[in-house]
């Protein structure tokens, strides 16, 4: 596993998951798997089988969260340079073909969320801007062809 770039805020937010797996979700999918139990005949019980997937899908989840926190690297926020794009910048880029301008965060891919405008820096816009400048284009392949970006401005993230 690659190395997971998070600041104290992110390493705390995945912390916060993981004890919600870990003590409330888990305890209740193990609560709900001993009443199915209860219930009888396993060999056709499908609120047992539902009740011993759940459990099983939580465990998974909470092996892999735990297993990302031997990977994260701590990323100190008031370190980053603001002159180039960089994990954490939060960017204004302007789309040239559709003259439409947007904001985003490159983000770990485990924070990654589009709808929030948080982009993973191994996207393929991610990678593309990445040690850019203000006023630099950015020509990058997507799955609809090529597109160009200019980074019109950068900053620091400061909630992540």
């Amino acid at each position: 596993m690659e190395s997971i770039y998070l600041t104290h805020a992110g390493a705390d937010k995945l912390r916060k998951d993981l004890d919600q797996l870990v003590n409330i979700l888990r305890p209740e999918a193990t609560e709900n798997l001993a009443v199915a139990r209860a219930k009888g005949d396993l060999s056709e019980n499908a609120e047992y089988d539902a009740a011993r997937e759940r459990l099983a899908e939580l465990d998974r989840q909470i092996g892999n969260l735990q297993a990302k926190f031997a990977f994260i690297q701590i990323v100190d926020e008031s370190k980053i340079n603001s002159d180039e794009v960089r994990i954490l910048s939060t960017v204004k880029l302007t789309n040239l073909k559709t003259n439409t301008s947007m904001n985003i965060t490159l983000v770990d891919p485990v924070q990654s969320d589009p709808q929030k405008n948080l982009l993973s820096f191994k996207s393929p816009i991610g990678k593309g801007i990445l040690g850019k400048k203000v006023g630099d284009i950015a020509g990058i392949e997507v799955p609809a062809g090529k597109i160009e970006l200019r980074i019109d401005s950068i900053g620091r993230s400061t909630e992540m």
